[in-house]
């Protein structure tokens, strides 16, 4: 049974006399352990659907399974108990000014019936596991961001949660303090096997930390997979616009001139050098690397490059099959503004 189902989720809102629909008879199974992806650009749901997934947005439509309960079935009473098991995480950190970093963390502990001492035991276990030991009497202004969200991550892990939800939770981040942070629940996750649901607009967090990712646009699910899978061969416009992350499509490829231009994905990075280098000798024309990077995706170094081709149909279709031939990934790519 999966950790969490969604089932036709649909989210509705009256704005001005008009019916706004944020979620679209949207449905994916996030399996226990899981570190699950869901991914769109600003506005595409992705914030209402994991809101969702704790009912503090009651669906319109549609269920939402933790575990194999109906969150819809429950009473008041029993869907607070059942948000005890879903650890939350936000952009903005929501840590309390007036408390320092022990308190913060033993606050929501106190809350619920556990004494001060107790709940202070607890709170420097988590700082040990976040490895912030060190800044357990500062205050939140004492704190880098990166900190700040160390405490929250601890805050949420405070009552033994089964689930961690993050919403947006490195978008306010350098990309050094992003990778550190994306460890971290990596980390949580190994070590304690809890299925942690990332919601993000960045490509680069999914591919560095989910296995699984589902692509929201406009409130629909438009694609969802293993992350490599996508990666390698998306199939929807708002996949492939999130994995170019617009870099394409505001740099100045347009002024190589390129007749054609194609994406190639490949896994071993001895390979794909020379099969460039003799496709180049074989059509004895040049072809322009417009791009290269490499993205460490489950483990592994998966590299891409985004090529432009010269003219001529029947030369491009040829470099394109011998590139197949070579066992690379091709697709097609839009470098238009």
């Amino acid at each position: 049974m999966s950790e969490i189902e969604i089932k036709n989720l649909t989210k509705t809102f009256e704005v001005k006399g008009q019916t706004v629909t944020a979620l679209d008879h949207i449905s994916f199974r996030v399996e226990k352990g899981d570190i699950f992806g869901i991914i769109g650009m600003s506005g595409a749901g992705k914030s209402t659907l994991v809101r969702s997934i704790n009912f503090l947005e009651k669906p319109t439509e549609g269920q939402v399974l933790i575990g194999g309960t109906d969150l819809g079935s429950l009473s008041e009473k029993e869907l607070r108990r059942e948000r005890r098991k879903i650890g939350m995480i936000f952009q903005d950190f929501h840590l309390l000014e007036q408390k320092n970093v022990l308190d913060n963390i033993g606050f929501s502990l106190e809350i619920e019936g556990k004494k001060k001492r107790a709940a202070r035991e607890r709170a420097r276990e988590l700082l040990q596991l976040v490895h912030l030991e060190e800044k357990e009497k500062a205050y939140p202004s004492q704190l880098s961001g990166g900190q700040k969200q160390r405490v929250a991550i601890a805050r949420a892990l405070a009552a033994n949660p089964d689930i961690l939800l993050c919403d947006e939770a490195t978008s306010a981040l350098d990309p050094q303090t992003t990778e550190s942070i994306l460890l971290l629940l990596k980390e949580i996750n190994e070590k304690f096997g809890i299925t942690i649901v990332i919601i993000t607009h960045q490509m680069s967090v999914v591919t560095r930390i989910c296995n699984k990712v589902a692509v929201i646009d406009s409130g629909v699910l438009v694609e969802e997979g293993l992350v490599q899978k996508i990666f390698e061969s998306p199939k929807s416009d708002a996949a492939k616009e999130l994995i170019f992350e617009r870099k394409i499509r505001h740099t100045p490829l347009r002024r190589l001139d390129a007749a054609r231009t194609i994406r190639i994905v490949f896994q071993e990075n001895p390979a794909y050098e020379p099969v460039i280098s003799n496709v180049i000798l074989k059509a004895q024309t040049p072809v322009n690397i417009l791009k290269a990077d490499t993205k460490n995706i489950g483990g592994k170094a998966v590299g891409e490059m985004v090529l432009g081709l010269p003219e001529g149909q029947n030369i491009q279709e040829r470099i394109i099959a011998d590139l197949r031939k070579s066992g690379l990934i091709v697709t097609e790519v839009s470098v238009d503004v």
